[in-house]
């Protein structure tokens, strides 16, 4: 990733890609399972369905709880923005209306298997990583880019977790 000197209210993105030898029956299966993804992620500890739902589908929403060393523990909830089966998956964190973070599978056929990507923006909305900016302000730039970088890496490994097990 490079360095783009992005602020918080830019809304910032990260963005990976694959390609997995699979169909995308196969992966939309492992990306809409929500309670898989706590295994395949650093930071997530666990998911739980809220209101009685047990899938996705857009007004959907689900708790996570995560951990990070610089950053604690915390707890958050998301609602599902959008469902399209074998196409679209996103959720945003917190209030909708103003997230603190928004995230989105995306895949479909290619090449006789799938093309995935994950990709998330931080903000609008504050998040814990707004407490860090609050105490540092004038290094507001470098933390924004740290924590995009971390996503980076961790979606990068979600993807090749996901990639492993579809083509198993």
């Amino acid at each position: 990733m490079e360095w783009t000197g992005a602020r918080y209210a830019d809304k910032p993105t990260i963005e990976v890609r694959t390609w997995i030898d699979a169909p995308p029956a196969t992966v939309w299966a492992l990306v809409s399972d929500i309670e898989l993804m706590p295994d395949m992620s650093k930071e997530l500890v666990s998911v739980t369905w809220l209101d009685g739902a047990a899938a996705p589908a857009v007004g959907a929403r689900f708790v996570g709880r995560s951990e990070h060393e610089a950053l604690g523990k915390w707890e958050t909830t998301s609602h599902v923005i959008e469902c399209e089966p074998e196409s679209v998956f996103a959720w945003a964190v917190q209030d909708p209306a103003d997230p603190s973070a928004v995230w989105r599978f995306r895949l479909g056929p290619k090449d006789g298997g799938t093309e995935l990507s994950q990709w998330m923006q931080l903000g609008p909305g504050r998040s814990g990583l707004s407490l860090a900016i609050d105490r540092m302000p004038d290094k507001e730039q470098k933390i924004v880019f740290v924590r995009l970088r971390e996503f980076e890496r961790g979606i990068t490994a979600t993807l090749a977790q996901i990639k492993k097990r579809a083509e198993a």
